[in-house]
C-alpha cells in the first residue's frame, strides 16, 4: 500500500527529528530522507510531499497527515494532561552511539505542576545539560520516580533480528511504570507515554511478560504537553549524562553524543587505542557508525 501526504514547515521538522534515527544511508534526488519504521518506508520529498509505502502505510500515515488539525485541538485540550496528577515515562540514550539508554518513570501531583513549572521543567532535548545538571537533583527530591539503566554492552546482547530499538524501550517502560505505580501504590488520572509505537504494537512488544502496565495513553511530544514524562526526561538525561561522563573519564577519551560524522572519529580512536572489542561495551553496534568505523580501520 502506497499513501502520500502534504505537511508543512513545521510538522516536517517534526518528522525529521522522529525518523531521525531510522534513516537509510543512501542520497536520492529531490528527498530530504527515507526511513524504514518497522513495515513501512518513509520518503519525505523536498516539496513537502511524504510517502509511506507498506502494510501498515496507511496507520502510519494517519498519524502525520492529521497533525495540523490535532495540533489546534491539542492547544485547548493541553491543559487536561498538564494540570492534572499522572504517572509519565520517557527515555533518552536510543539516539546515541556511544552512552547508555535510560528510562525513567515519573509520578507528578497536580498540586507540583505549578512549581515544577517555575523550576523550567519541559522536554530535556530543548534543556542545555548545564540546566538539566542544577534542576535534576531538585526535581528528584520533589517527586517518586523509578529509572532503568541499560548499557550497551547488554544492548548489544538483547539487540537482533526478533528484538529491535522499540521492542527494548517498550519492554523498558513497561518494567519502570509497574514497579512505580505498583510499589508506591500511586493514585493517578492518566498515565502517559510518549508513542514511539502504535498502542497494538507497544503491548506485542511484551508479548510474554507477565507484569505489565496497562491503562497508557500515547501522546506524540507527551514531554511538552505533561509534567510527569518532562521529569522523566529531565532525569533520564541526568543520569545519561552521568554514566557517559563515567565512560568518558575510563577510557580518557572525551566521547561526542549523537551518532553523526565526528562520532566516527572518535570511535576509530578508542578502536586504535583499545581494540574492536570495546565498542562492544560502549557502542551500540546495530547503528551503522560501527561499519563506518571498522571499515576505515587498518589493522
Amino acid at each position: 500500500m502506497n499513501v502520500v501526504i502534504k505537511v508543512d514547515a513545521e510538522t516536517k521538522a517534526k518528522m525529521i527529528e522522529y525518523y531521525k534515527d531510522k534513516c537509510r544511508d543512501k542520497v536520492i534526488p529531490y528527498v530530504v530522507f527515507q526511513a524504514q519504521d518497522e513495515d513501512t518506508v518513509i520518503t519525505m520529498y523536498e516539496s513537502g510531499k511524504v510517502m509511506f509505502q507498506g502494510v501498515s502505510a496507511d496507520v502510519d500515515a494517519s498519524m502525520w497527515g492529521m497533525v495540523l488539525e490535532k495540533e489546534k485541538k491539542d492547544e485547548k485540550v493541553n491543559n487536561i494532561y498538564l494540570h492534572t496528577t499522572a504517572v509519565g515515562s520517557d527515555e533518552v540514550g536510543t539516539g546515541d552511539y556511544f552512552g547508555p539508554i535510560v528510562v525513567t518513570a515519573s509520578y507528578v501531583k497536580k498540586e507540583d505542576v505549578e512549581e515544577l513549572i517555575k523550576l523550567g521543567v519541559g522536554d530535556s532535548k530543548k534543556i542545555s545539560d548545564d540546566k538539566i545538571k542544577k534542576i535534576a537533583p531538585i526535581i528528584a527530591k520533589k517527586i517518586t520516580y523509578r529509572s532503568l539503566i541499560l548499557s550497551n554492552s547488554e544492548y548489544n546482547e538483547k539487540y537482533r533480528k526478533d528484538v529491535n530499538m522499540n521492542k527494548i524501550k517498550a519492554i523498558m517502560h513497561n518494567k519502570v511504570l509497574y514497579q512505580l505505580i505498583n510499589e508506591e501504590n500511586v493514585k493517578y488520572d492518566y498515565i502517559i507515554v510518549d508513542e514511539f509505537a502504535k498502542e497494538a504494537r507497544y503491548y506485542e512488544y511484551l508479548t510474554g511478560i507477565s507484569q505489565i502496565q496497562k491503562d497508557i495513553t500515547f501522546i506524540t511530544k507527551a514531554e511538552d504537553k505533561n509534567l510527569a514524562v518532562a521529569c522523566s526526561s529531565i532525569i533520564s538525561r541526568y543520569i545519561f549524562l552521568k554514566e557517559f561522563d563515567k565512560i568518558c573519564t575510563s577510557l580518557k577519551i572525551p566521547l561526542v553524543k549523537g551518532a553523526g560524522k565526528d562520532v566516527d572519529k572518535i570511535g576509530e580512536e578508542v578502536v586504535e587505542k583499545y581494540g574492536e572489542d570495546k565498542l562492544k561495551e560502549i557502542a551500540k553496534l546495530n547503528f551503522k557508525n560501527t561499519d563506518r568505523i571498522l571499515h576505515t580501520m587498518i589493522f
